[in-house]
């Protein structure tokens, strides 16, 4: 099984933090983030790891070095001259996940207790596109979700921005977007999108044509450690579930 972390971010929120430490590297519970997302997605049954680098990369390169890589199989995508945000970073890599095997994309900056393993036999039983983990909590930005979970627009709350899969779309349920999601490859021959964009954008334009699942499991819990202040939060969810 494959999995993609994103790691490439210049972790800006996290200032002055990151001013010398990459995103990855910023600990919770005295280990860097990024070796929690790594044993987590190791005990789903990864054996395969794609990290996309920008900030910093020798850093990070060189603590999986002395970790040996934790017993995987780990390959670096390069963002060199300027980070590609997720829909361009996972195109970048497109050819070292190809396969006919799904795989998990996993931002490097999120904590959660998550099931993984319940998350990937939903994804094989229903087989969309992409697997979303959502879940209701505040947010400015929500994906938005018809009866069956399938995804069918995008809102941000606070400029009143709003796409529609369709026309119209009535009773519309707004959840947020995770940062973990599970997707097929043959999504590399539907994305039409180049060099830097967002993989909710891309998303949005293929929800058009394919299914796209959201999954909101009722004791999700979840930090997004992008910003200081929530490292303590992260550090409280990480200790209940170590």
């Amino acid at each position: 099984m494959k999995a993609m972390i994103f790691a490439a971010g210049l972790g800006t929120r996290l200032k002055p933090l990151t001013d010398i430490t990459p995103k990855a590297l910023i600990e919770v519970n005295g280990v860097p983030m990024i070796e929690h997302v790594i044993r987590r997605l190791k005990s789903a049954g990864v054996t395969k790891l794609i990290i996309n680098l920008h900030h910093f990369p020798d850093q990070i390169k060189a603590f999986l070095a002395s970790k040996d890589h934790f017993g995987l199989k780990i390959v670096f995508s390069e963002e060199r001259d300027e980070v590609l945000e997720t829909g361009g970073g996972l195109m970048k890599a497109s050819a070292l996940l190809d396969g006919d095997e799904p795989f998990f994309v996993h931002n490097t900056d999120v904590i959660s207790n998550v099931n993984l393993k319940a998350m990937w036999d939903f994804h094989q039983r229903n087989n969309p596109l992409a697997t979303l983990l959502v879940q209701n909590r505040p947010s400015s930005r929500y994906l938005l979700f018809d009866e069956q979970n399938t995804l069918k627009g995008w809102t941000n709350t606070a400029t009143g921005e709003m796409i529609l899969v369709s026309g119209s779309a009535p009773n519309l349920q707004r959840l947020a977007f995770n940062g973990i999601h599970i997707i097929r490859p043959d999504i590399f021959r539907l994305i039409t999108k180049k060099g830097k964009f967002s993989i909710i954008k891309a998303y949005l334009d293929l929800a058009r044509d394919y299914q796209i699942k959201g999954l909101a499991p009722s004791d999700i819990q979840f930090v997004d450690v992008g910003k200081p202040e929530n490292i303590p939060l992260a550090e409280s969810l990480v200790r209940q579930f170590s």
